[in-house]
């Protein structure tokens, strides 16, 4: 009975100790539940941060990735813009490589054009400098081509007798070109001419010199003039009436014996007809024709007499002379006519 007592009293421990374990057992797996629904809740909120985060990168990425691609058509019309320009460019570097060949081409040209005239040139700028001169220049002012860049009044010039500083100041500060004759210390002449340098802008920058040679011209002149006035003494000198007549017959000129033995004023001769003189009293068909044949034919004709109620002097017969003269350009006709008053003599002269 004991035993019995023993069993009986045993199995409910053991029940209770299994429940025991049991219970220990479902404690356990709760907490590993508790604790894997945490981890679970803490893993899908890292997924859920993750997913938050990936998508904010995502949308990042696509703004960034729209932005490049706005980047990419700026960059390629900006690649079309530089394309553009670097053809603009291209014309633009043919048009001034053309310009620049035309540049040289007339660049040469003006320096062969300069070096070939034979005139004096010299070119300064508006301080007084020497900027340019031609090979013809350098005799007259003594130039030689380490003269370019300085000052015209530090060279020794052959014109002493000239105020060249004077007179390229004057045209500077007028803009009125001057010509004016000078002679070198050898006696020779030139014509010094000084006109504004204007630039393409029509700015003035210096001056232009030039010297013309005229010594020729000028001793010519001086020749003509010696000759005219020779020519004029002997016409005054002469007590005979003399006339020179233009192409068209006019009165060029008469000496004064015309005035004397006439007894008329310049203002009643110069420039008139030969034909309308005092009563036209020289209007004689046969003098006409001796005188025109006289500019075309070159003829001469002497002792025409012409008797005539003169005014002022009365009834006079007179001999009229004539013929061809070279007028001061070796071109003009004129006619010499001589008259004498043979009035008192028996006859007349031929």
């Amino acid at each position: 009975m004991p035993e019995e007592n023993n069993a009986g009293s045993t199995a409910p421990g053991l029940e209770q100790a299994a429940r025991g374990c049991e219970n220990s057992e479902l404690i356990r797996l709760e907490h590993e539940l508790i604790a894997t629904k945490e981890y679970l809740q803490c893993v899908i909120e890292k997924h859920e941060f993750t997913n938050e985060a990936l998508r904010a990168a995502n949308e990042e990425i696509q703004s960034s990735n729209e932005e490049l691609q706005s980047m990419n058509e700026e960059l390629e019309t900006a690649k079309e813009e530089l394309q553009s320009s670097n053809e603009e460019l291209m014309t633009l570097n043919d048009e001034v490589q053309n310009r620049n060949n035309e540049l040289g081409k007339i660049s040469g040209d003006l320096f062969n054009l300069f070096r070939s005239i034979n005139i004096p040139v010299v070119m300064l700028s508006n301080n007084l400098h020497i900027r340019r001169f031609n090979p013809a220049a350098e005799k007259v002012f003594n130039l030689i081509a380490t003269d370019v860049g300085r000052p015209i009044t530090d060279i020794n010039t052959n014109f002493n007798n000239y105020d060249l500083e004077q007179a390229i100041l004057e045209v500077i500060d007028t803009l009125i070109s001057t010509e004016e004759e000078v002679q070198d210390r050898y006696g020779r002449w030139y014509s010094v001419q000084i006109r504004p340098y204007r630039t393409l802008e029509n700015k003035i920058d210096g001056v232009v010199i030039t010297y013309a040679d005229i010594d020729k011209i000028k001793k010519s002149l001086a020749l003509s003039d010696e000759a005219r006035e020779y020519a004029e003494a002997i016409v005054e000198t002469v007590r005979e009436p003399l006339l020179i007549l233009d192409a068209n017959l006019h009165v060029k000129s008469v000496n004064k014996a015309f005035y004397q033995t006439f007894l008329v004023t310049p203002e009643e001769t110069a420039d008139k007809s030969v034909f309308d003189l005092g009563n036209e009293q020289w209007n004689i068909p046969g003098l006409r024709v001796l005188l025109e044949d006289i500019l075309h034919n070159e003829t001469i004709f002497e002792g025409f007499e012409v008797i005539h109620d003169f005014p002022n002097i009365g009834c006079k017969k007179m001999l009229v002379n004539a013929r061809r003269i070279v007028g001061s350009n070796n071109k003009t006709k004129l006619i010499l006519m001589a008259i004498e008053d043979i009035t008192n003599h028996g006859g007349y002269l031929v």
